[in-house]
């Protein structure tokens, strides 16, 4: 009896034991299951922030107010959840939709907009810099501005920023590689020509020259082209010259960006710039006025598409 007593009480034993490694096995689940639920973030560092900013991975809900940025992740297949609808480049025209939450313009953001849709990261660039405390007051916020005077150092960080917070680090390593690729057989070719190139803004009849380091700059610092003028004052506006000051430049090339088809105001730009002065350089005597994509240079500048396109523009003027 004694001895029955005592196999009872071991196999009770026994399954109080399993029971507990049981639950302590379900118990390991539920913590590992609740380990991966935390999102992995990563921290970014801006001019604008004065501490690094935490930006979780794959971010579902991100409002993007850079065009260049934008055309970046639609290249990479990423969807966005916001953007400002206003003046959206043609080549992106898909992203004026309805599907697309509405945040007010480039300058002019909806900030109660923003607010209500709770989104995981926003993205800003050089128009909205002024701001930047009110958008990181409603969730992370980083800046991806260009400096114009280390163009290529900063469009590739900006790349590969994109590319570590949406998990495509090797997309975008392929896309840069293949745009030095493009960039190293322009050089060949402007690196054993003497033409001097001269760029403009169109706007309104008036224009505006840009040099070296300047907005436009990657034609001369990157692609290689040597300017008509060293000089040129560095500016986000360009140096306001005269039709005077072309001719007396007489560049070998004009490229010229009208501001006014990009912003959807009609193209005037040929009207004006091709006029009796001009008429007598060097540029417009060998067909070599060079009207830029107004979207890509002037509007969505620094993303992969756009950098691909603006690469291709110079290229053809070879």
């Amino acid at each position: 009896m004694k001895k029955l007593t005592m196999m009872l009480l071991l196999a009770s034993l026994m399954i109080v034991l399993a029971a507990c490694g049981t639950k302590n096995k379900d118990e390991d689940k539920t913590s590992g299951s609740e380990a991966n639920d935390v999102s992995e973030t990563i921290s970014v560092e801006h001019e604008l922030s004065d501490k690094p900013v935490e930006v979780k991975k794959n971010p579902e809900k991100v409002v993007v107010f850079d065009f260049g940025t934008l055309d970046t992740l639609d290249d990479l297949g990423v969807e966005v959840a916001a953007l400002p609808r206003a003046n959206v480049p043609t080549y992106l025209s898909k992203y004026d939709d309805d599907k697309y939450t509405n945040v007010g313009s480039l300058k002019e953001p909806d900030f109660e907009a923003i607010h209500a849709m709770k989104p995981d990261l926003i993205i800003i660039s050089t128009r909205q810099a002024e701001l930047y405390d009110q958008f990181a007051e409603i969730a992370p916020t980083i800046y991806v501005g260009i400096d114009y005077a280390h163009y290529m150092d900063s469009f590739k960080h900006n790349a590969e920023l994109i590319g570590e917070i949406f998990g495509k680090e090797e997309e975008v390593q392929k896309e840069l590689d293949d745009i030095d690729a493009k960039i190293a057989a322009i050089k060949e070719k402007t690196k054993v020509s003497d033409e001097t190139a001269l760029i403009v803004l169109a706007s309104e009849g008036k224009v505006s020259a840009y040099g070296p380091n300047s907005r436009f700059g990657l034609i001369h610092d990157v692609l290689g082209y040597k300017a008509a003028d060293e000089k040129i004052e560095v500016s986000t506006h360009g140096q306001n010259i005269s039709f005077e000051y072309i001719f007396e430049k007489n560049p070998d090339v004009l490229f010229v960006i009208d501001r006014d088809a990009a912003i959807g105001n009609g193209a005037s730009a040929k009207k004006s710039v091709e006029n009796e002065l001009v008429k007598k350089t060097n540029a417009y005597k060998n067909g070599k006025i060079v009207y830029l994509n107004g979207e890509y240079w002037y509007l969505s500048g620094g993303g992969l598409l756009s950098m691909k396109e603006m690469i291709e523009e110079i290229e053809a003027s070879l």
